[in-house]
């Protein structure tokens, strides 16, 4: 009786631990291997797929920073505001940090908005900062 009582908890806290997992975001058109692989867009990959990130950027609305993380890789740049706010960014033109010697004051980059239970709450397309 108490054996199985164990096994019946074991279980549900297996199932929930399963539930609660962050897994990847599909995002349909989007090639995200060139995405992780231009690390602050300084190869220039990501800039082709931007229209078809515009197109499914409203997927990523109320995922948790872990599967944005293993969707997109790394964010190349995260700010902390206040109200306990999170900013990840990903560059689409060459970031700050390439060593390439073109580069703009401020390049296209894609700007992900996490709330305080670190869900993302806004996508923007941008070359302003947040």
């Amino acid at each position: 009786m108490l054996k199985n009582k164990i096994l019946s908890i074991g279980f549900s806290l297996f199932l929930i631990t399963m539930a609660a997992c962050s897994q990847k975001v599909e995002l349909v058109g989007v090639d995200l291997d060139k995405w992780k692989e231009d690390r602050n867009g300084c190869l220039g990959l990501r800039i082709h797929e931007i229209e078809n990130f515009r197109s499914v950027k409203n997927d990523l609305l109320g995922k948790n920073n872990q599967a944005i993380i293993k969707t997109f890789g790394r964010p190349d740049k995260v700010e902390l505001e206040d109200r306990s706010q999170t900013f990840f960014i990903y560059f689409i033109e060459a970031g700050p940090d390439c060593p390439t010697a073109e580069k703009k004051e401020e390049p296209l980059k894609v700007i992900l908005r996490l709330n305080a239970i670190s869900k993302v709450s806004e996508v923007t397309i941008s070359t302003l900062n947040p």
